[in-house]
């Protein structure tokens, strides 16, 4: 199992970007972080196992949810374009790194240039 350790890890992550919130619009057990105003990712870390909602390019997430039994279609989210990782410990930390990341970018894409180039000036 993860421990909080590691979550914890995971939400300084995400809180590490520039411009990323972290809010609870769907209730105090969901915590949603946003870059620039976008949703990138989820967390619910009193649910065991941990599941985190990411943002993923489709054939991507495909790929991922072949691989990784831990790795499930988002769950209460649009399926294609989000995937949930059930936080368990069969996905190694970096990964999970490098997936938020990944969510992180695919949502910064969807900005405007000026926010784009703005949060990724600041990422320098």
């Amino acid at each position: 199992m993860v421990g909080m350790n590691d979550v914890e890890r995971f939400r300084e992550t995400m809180l590490g970007f520039p411009e990323v919130t972290e809010e609870t619009p769907f209730g105090p057990e969901v915590l949603v972080y946003k870059v620039a105003g976008k949703m990138f990712a989820t967390l619910v870390p009193e649910e065991v196992p941990v599941p985190m909602n990411l943002k993923c390019d489709p054939e991507r997430a495909l790929d991922l949810r072949d691989e990784y039994e831990a790795i499930e279609p988002g769950y209460h989210m649009n399926k294609r374009h989000w995937n949930t990782l059930r936080l368990d410990g069969r996905l190694g930390d970096d990964f999970v790194v490098e997936l938020i990341g990944h969510s992180l970018e695919l949502v910064l894409a969807g900005h405007t240039k000026v926010v784009r180039e703005r949060v990724r000036k600041a990422m320098e």
